[in-house]
């Protein structure tokens, strides 16, 4: 399998002299490429065994969000208290796509643009959701920002996962809904596209002349939405490519796969190592943006609303989890004991003594 990192070595110059780039996509470059390596930041663990006290140091991972071989717990952890929060009704997934000729004011605007995505979707759904004859009620909705095609072009749209019901706050009822899909998807693309075009003109923004009159919204029944959940978890916190999708890097040239969207079948691309550093840093989002924002009775102030309803309805979330993976326990090459870590986050000028040895991951 070829690192990311090792990439990152060889065309990090190259690229930094070719293209503009931020401090955070600087940091994030020189993050990915430290992670796990014997230069980076380590944590020192302490065998458990009295007569033991073996010590060990451990180079700690970036925990960059767009490393793709960190964060995994936290993936896990996220996709778990999403599926907490089920509810018995049918869950869908809606896709919000911006056409390509807004790509370019996108990536020039990015916070800007992104925060107004967000807004328009939240108070399209909240609205349909309210004036829908079967609903009529308030939406419980999470949504998750994606700007990567599958083969890692800028392609911001925005994944929904929504829960087919509503709560009506006058007469305090709980209205589910069932069907192929939630809302007719043709109304909603109109209204998404006046929408967002508005708010484009009110942040006196410039709408590009060639701009479709026609956008595209998708609208699915994803069942209980456990598969949607878990899917998208899955994708926020590996970055946008998986290192084993990495096939090769030679003479100065890194072909990587992608799965086709229509056939359903892997692809492979080959460009320049530094272009594919570009591919991979455009998608890093601007410092301390949120890419995952929940609304309506989902919302995390909205927990004992939650429980009350999982109560009332008789479902219990619970039996449908799998338990969640756990961190696995460092264990002492000396003893056999367990190891608990005693200090974390320390940085050196040289490699640390003793570093990877006496130590063993299970």
């Amino acid at each position: 399998m070829i690192l990311l990192s090792s990439i990152i070595s060889e065309f990090a110059e190259k690229f930094l002299s070719q293209y503009k780039t931020l401090p955070s996509h600087q940091k994030a470059l020189q993050a990915m490429q430290e992670c796990r390596k014997h230069h980076s930041p380590y944590m020192i663990a302490q065998c458990t065994n009295n007569q033991c006290r073996q010590h060990s140091y451990i180079p700690h991972s970036c925990g960059h969000r767009n490393c793709p071989h960190c964060q995994s717990h936290e993936s896990q952890q996220w996709i778990e208290n999403q599926l907490d929060k089920q509810l018995p009704a049918q869950y869908y997934l809606l896709t919000f796509t911006l056409p390509k000729q807004l790509r370019d004011l996108a990536w020039r605007n990015q916070r800007l643009i992104f925060d107004i995505f967000f807004a328009v979707v939240s108070e399209l759904l909240q609205t349909f959701c309210k004036n829908d004859k079967k609903l009529h009620g308030i939406a419980g909705f999470t949504i998750v920002l994606q700007t990567n095609a599958r083969s890692l072009d800028f392609h911001p749209h925005i994944h929904v996962v929504m829960v087919g019901a509503g709560i009506n706050k006058k007469d305090k009822t709980w209205r589910v809904k069932s069907g192929n899909y939630l809302f007719n998807r043709k109304a909603l693309a109109k209204v998404f596209r006046a929408m967002f075009l508005k708010a484009i003109v009110e942040q006196k923004l410039n709408i590009p002349k060639n701009c479709p009159p026609k956008w595209v919204v998708d609208c699915k029944n994803v069942g209980n939405g456990d598969k949607a959940l878990i899917y998208l978890g899955k994708y926020l916190y590996r970055g946008v490519i998986q290192e084993k999708d990495i096939l090769n890097c030679e003479n100065g040239m890194v072909t990587f796969r992608f799965i086709n969207s229509k056939t359903k079948r892997y692809q492979t691309r080959t460009v320049t190592g530094e272009y594919f550093l570009w591919l991979i840093i455009q998608h890093i989002l601007p410092k301390g943006f949120r890419r995952v924002r929940v609304y309506g009775f989902l919302h995390p102030c909205s927990k004992q609303l939650i429980k009350l309803l999982q109560y009332l309805l008789k479902f219990d979330p619970r039996k449908m989890l799998k338990a969640m993976k756990v961190r696995p326990p460092l264990f002492c090459k000396c003893c056999g004991a367990t190891m608990k870590i005693i200090a974390i986050r320390i940085r050196q000028t040289t490699s640390p003594p003793m570093a990877a040895k006496g130590l063993s991951v299970m």
